[in-house]
């Protein structure tokens, strides 16, 4: 093919991809969501479709309406009314926005490995015939190619005069500028909002369906090839439509042009993999060479402090009792983790792959829910370590002996840290949306150009594990990847507990206030990278011997986003909410069928918006809940001291509140006294009423109030009202006295 035709031929991939930017900042610039759920959708969307065609042999015509005019803006409508907007209403932080669209990439993912299974299907019907036109000469170009590029040039004229010229126009700029004063000016902002969740979900929809017969019709592979195109916006730096046009077409001609190209050795390899891989890895480039994207709102996106409930642990020593609940709880947990062993054969092999999921989820913690960096690329580095540990264990590592598997493993773990760091270097000099990509571009270059090679990764076998020469049987097996996780639990908590853990949390909640106190901000990301990549390295190694071999599919990038995901929804702080998340995916992939894991974990993502830390933070806040709850139920009230019935006999001389039960002098031991200073007025039938019901609250639930808001008086400030209301400082007031029981 000439030059011209390979640039004709590129034009068609180019268009599909312009129209997928424009969903994606229609959705961006109206509502302030980068769609991560966009691959997730167009994929949905593309299965239907072939579904109504092929199975249901609906025309093709009616297929493409229903699917374009009605699923399509539907799934748009119904995410902004039950997802976004509730997000939206209570002013949640951009970040977890960005986690509840990835909450509905994976739920999307989900819905379709269940219903259509995970493998490929090649029958994927087009819109547009297979024909093709003479422009000029000889030189021919596809319609579909031709009406792709049509719809383009439409839609961004459409979108502009739109924005432009018209009152919605106008209303969406007053809704991106600012959402909450545009309500405030009477601007319909859920309006707003919902049309662009439902002209940009449409666009996705129209992407997948134009994809899928260029492709296997795949649920991973499909999403991620939607998720590439996030170069072109990445590109626009998320504001203009033109330059993400002209980008899609730009990098979609260039990589045809490739094809033309040959080259021998290793550099043929990877030329190979640039001519069908481009966009991810101008993705990458982009990342690194744009200086900033123009976030709506305060560029928070990347700050995880949201999702995290939990601040350091005391400095001082523990009670007792706090002693004792952790020791409870850690045997508890141990017992648990040392149940399979009791298991089947069968099952115990199955139970394989909880330690070395939890290693991976524990690496998730201490970078996102203790030093607060978002990571979307943890696969990436999971899958290095297994890969250094597979070559070290058969020799095939910079001409290094054969090392046994087991030193091998600790050892590749290790040599993931440099990798962690020379990563983790350009991307702790990026915030927000950019940190997010960055880290996912990371992972999905990894994948495609490590992973996925044979010259890296074939001829790779797995032997079982030994021990000074004797193989590990299954038990032992599963013993050794409990030392492994106490190993990367010891890790984790040195990194939360001291001055080291108060720092890291100091960066995670406000990175310039640490860095105004003296924190050294950089090298505790970098430090919280690189120990991040070892760990995941270390549960990569443990993945792999877990399931006798080594498969990039195991390591995909949309891996990371499901994982990262899983250990938000468990409680992106909890080093138990990482191990629960583990032992929930095995359970779930064990005993229902493919994709039910990635169901379920996208149902809980979507919960987050009333769940803010996870549940992990849920079931700690139900817990103090019961624990408050029989406090207030068994805890008898404290008994009056001397000061205290001084005081009260004083109450009674100084005046009391008609109608209030217990105030004044006359009450009974045992009623609460409200104790009016001298020469205050007498209050009101509503003031009475209000204090009545005030005092009976507190003498129901018996808690101890310091005071009721009220004017100060010289009696308050006596030594003997210090004493009352002991000697921390308090809102001046009535002072509200309890008699005994």
């Amino acid at each position: 093919m000439t030059s011209i035709d390979l640039a004709l031929a590129g034009i068609s991939i180019g268009a599909i991809a312009a129209l997928s930017g424009i969903g994606l900042l229609v959705t961006y610039r109206t509502n302030g969501v980068l769609n991560l759920a966009q691959g997730g959708i167009a994929t949905l969307v593309a299965y239907v479709f072939r579904e109504m065609v092929v199975e249901w042999d609906l025309p093709i015509w009616l297929a493409a309406v229903i699917a374009l005019g009605i699923l399509s803006p539907g799934i748009g409508l119904l995410l902004e009314r039950l997802v976004f907007r509730p997000l939206a209403r209570r002013r949640a932080s951009a970040a977890e926005s960005l986690v509840a669209s990835l909450g509905v990439l994976v739920l999307t993912l989900g819905m379709t490995a269940g219903i259509w299974g995970l493998g490929s299907r090649s029958d994927a019907p087009s819109i547009f015939p297979n024909e093709s036109v003479t422009i000029f000469g000889d030189t021919r170009i596809g319609v579909d190619a031709l009406a792709e590029l049509a719809m383009v040039v439409a839609f961004c004229v459409v979108l502009g005069l739109i924005a432009a010229k018209t009152k919605f126009g106008r209303q969406i700029r007053a809704v991106v500028d600012d959402r909450q004063l545009a309500e405030l000016s009477g601007v319909p902002a859920d309006r707003v909002a919902a049309a662009g969740w439902a002209l940009g979900t449409t666009m996705a929809g129209l992407t997948g369906i134009l994809l899928a017969p260029r492709f296997q019709l795949n649920p991973y592979g499909l999403t991620l090839l939607v998720l590439e195109t996030f170069a072109v916006v990445v590109a626009a730096r998320l504001s203009s439509m033109p330059v993400a046009v002209l980008t899609a077409l730009g990098i979609a001609v260039l990589q045809s042009e490739l094809k033309q190209f040959t080259l021998e050795g290793d550099a043929g390899q990877i030329l190979i993999v640039l001519q069908s891989n481009l966009f991810i890895f101008a993705l990458l480039v982009l990342l690194l060479v744009v200086p900033k994207l123009r976030e709506l709102g305060n560029g928070d996106s990347g700050s995880t402090g949201s999702f995290s409930s939990r601040g350091a642990p005391p400095a001082g020593p523990v009670s007792r009792h706090e002693a004792r609940r952790d020791i409870l709880g850690k045997l508890g947990g141990a017992a648990l983790l040392l149940a399979p062993l009791t298991f089947a054969p069968a099952d115990l092999r199955s139970a394989f792959m909880v330690p070395a999921l939890a290693l991976i989820f524990l690496s998730l913690v201490i970078l996102t829910g203790y030093s607060g960096q978002l990571s979307l690329g943890v696969a990436g580095y999971a899958g290095l370590g297994a890969l250094l540990t597979l070559k070290l264990a058969n020799g095939d590592l910079f001409g290094l002996p054969a090392i046994p598997g087991m030193w091998a493993m600790f050892l590749g773990a290790l040599l993931v840290a440099p990798i962690g760091l020379i990563t983790g270097w350009p991307a702790i000099r990026r915030r927000g949306l950019t940190l997010a990509l960055t880290t996912f571009a990371v992972g999905a270059v990894v994948s495609r150009f490590v992973f996925e090679q044979p010259t890296f990764a074939t001829g790779l076998y797995v032997d079982p594990l030994t021990f000074f020469g004797s193989e590990l049987t299954d038990e032992a097996f599963y013993i050794f990847e409990l030392v492994c996780l106490a190993i990367g639990l010891l890790v984790v908590r040195n990194l939360h507990h001291g001055r080291l853990g108060r720092a890291l949390l100091a960066v995670r909640d406000h990175t310039e206030g640490a860095a105004a106190v003296g924190v050294d901000v950089r090298n505790l990301k970098l430090l919280a990278f690189t120990v991040s990549s070892v760990v995941a390295g270390l549960g990569g190694g443990l993945l792999t011997f877990s399931s006798s071999s080594f498969a990039a599919d195991d390591f995909a990038p949309l891996q990371s986003l499901l994982w990262f995901t899983a250990v938000i929804v468990f409680g992106a702080d909890s080093a138990a909410g990482a191990i629960i998340a583990a032992a929930f995916i095995v359970t779930i992939d064990v005993l229902a069928p493919a994709g039910s894991s990635i169901l379920a974990v996208g149902i809980l993502a979507l919960a987050l918006g009333w769940m803010p830390g996870g549940l992990a933070s849920a079931v700690r806040a139900g817990f103090a809940l019961i624990a408050r709850t029989l406090a207030d139920e068994f805890v008898p009230a404290p008994r009056p001291t001397r000061h205290t019935s001084a005081r009260l006999a004083a109450g009674g001389a100084a005046g009391h509140v008609p109608g209030v039960p217990g105030a004044g002098g006359g009450a009974a031991l045992g009623e609460l006294r409200i104790v009016l200073p001298p020469g205050a007025p007498a209050p009101t039938a509503f003031g009475a009423a209000l204090l009545s019901a005030v005092a009976a609250h507190a003498a129901r639930t018996g808690l101890s109030l310091d005071a009721l808001p009220s004017a100060r008086t010289a009696a308050d400030d006596s030594t003997e009202g210090r004493e009352l209301v002991g000697h921390r400082p308090h809102l001046p007031g009535y002072p509200v006295e309890r008699g005994a029981s």
